[in-house]
């Protein structure tokens, strides 16, 4: 519980940095200096999480690739524990540039496999993540249909039009876009009709328990018309139950991920299905 009644402090001196503010500027500074020692050493890999089609739950759609990084002591890192601290800065886009890179290789690898591939909308206008981008394509004549870029709908709304110009550019090239976590940010629809996300990722906080929350219900039925009206494919995210995951089937959701059908795995399924078949 983030904000119970009995930790709240009262007004603080406004000359003085409170214990709480001094602990978080601590732990960010901790987080740059590992993210920094990571991506120097390039200590970084692509986790792979199966995206199901919600008509043949045993056939992944696609994957995603969720960046990790491994720090000093050896632990795995996920995104969501540094991804907030670095979004802003040169770290960001050094992180979205190793990603992306990561991305293209194992899509050369598997010349069957579909990827998406998270990015920040600042990183649009990076030049040398727009190298990475650029050389990646060009590598392979079918990459660019395979690959899918992921942006956060908050990362999208920081610069709109940026994105969508950007996206009319890549989309004539055969890359897929996908807006994540719809639904936990501020997306306007002026925006959302301009966009032409080809994906649309329908955030966990709307999944979770759906199968047993009217109020979730009534709200992804929502998200899913929007879907809809604008001619884009669904993804469900955070399944992890089979009750959920039946409930989105019989809403009409196009796909579905979560640990219900899969967690990340550093190992690329395309390697373990050969590991299975040498066995």
């Amino acid at each position: 519980m983030r904000d119970g009644g009995k930790f709240r402090r009262g007004a603080s001196d406004p000359g003085q940095d409170s214990p709480l503010s001094a602990a978080v500027g601590l732990r960010d500074r901790d987080t740059l200096a590992m993210v920094a020692r990571a991506v120097q050493r390039r200590e970084v890999f692509l986790a792979f999480q199966p995206v199901v089609q919600a008509a043949r739950q045993d056939r992944p759609a696609f994957y995603e690739g969720l960046i990790r990084l491994v720090d000093e002591t050896g632990r795995i890192i996920p995104a969501r524990e540094f991804i907030a601290t670095i979004e802003t800065t040169e770290l960001g886009r050094a992180v979205d540039c190793l990603s992306l890179d990561l991305g293209f290789r194992a899509l050369k690898e598997d010349p069957g496999l579909r990827l998406a591939i998270n990015m920040s909308a600042r990183s649009i206008a990076y030049p040398r993540w727009q190298q990475v981008l650029r050389r990646g394509v060009k590598g392979s004549p079918t990459v660019a249909e395979r690959l899918i870029l992921e942006i956060t709908e908050s990362s999208a709304m920081i610069m709109p039009d940026a994105v969508s110009v950007f996206m009319a550019d890549m989309q004539g090239a055969g890359i897929s876009f996908a807006l994540d976590d719809f639904g936990a940010g501020y997306t306007s629809f002026r925006y959302l009709r301009e966009f032409y996300f080809d994906i649309l990722k329908i955030d966990g906080q709307f999944i979770r328990g759906i199968a047993g929350s009217p109020d979730n219900q009534c709200l992804t039925q929502a998200l899913l018309s929007i879907a809809r009206q604008f001619d884009m494919f669904t993804v469900a995210e955070s399944v992890e139950n089979g009750p959920d995951a039946a409930w989105l089937t019989g809403a009409g959701i196009d796909c579905m991920q979560g640990y219900y059908f899969g967690a990340p795995t550093a190992t690329p399924p395309w390697r373990m299905a050969q590991v299975k078949m040498r066995a």
